[in-house]
């Protein structure tokens, strides 16, 4: 069974900064690309950014200059580090990890269960 667990949520206020981490367990054959990714109130989940296991980044617009994604291979765990941030940066955040399990022959995407960030103006 694989779990990501988040952390790291909570409020701050606008400018302040925060840093969300998410750590995969299990039985984790490979580890493909970890992401976040997050969803504000009656919005569509949307990415935020994306590390791939050799270390290929991809931000979304919206938040390029302000975030870095960062990721340890042997904790399997991915970062999120939002500097400056922004009332329209609440979201709820999910990690989500393409991962290959032992016996299967494809990857497949797994996601955490979210994690709350709420900035105030």
């Amino acid at each position: 069974q694989v779990q990501l667990v988040e952390s790291g949520g909570g409020l701050v206020q606008a400018g302040e900064s925060l840093r969300l981490s998410c750590a995969a367990s299990g039985s984790i054959f490979r580890l493909n690309t970890m992401g976040w990714y997050r969803q504000a109130p009656g919005k569509q989940r949307e990415l935020v950014a994306v590390i791939t296991s050799g270390g290929r980044i991809d931000y979304a617009d919206s938040v390029k200059g302000r975030v870095t994604i960062s990721r340890d291979n042997v904790k399997n765990t991915v970062y999120l580090q939002m500097n400056s941030l922004k009332p329209e940066d609440t979201a709820v955040y999910y990690c989500n990890a393409e991962l290959k399990v032992p016996g299967m022959a494809v990857a497949y995407n797994y996601w955490g269960q979210g994690t709350q960030v709420t900035v105030s103006s």
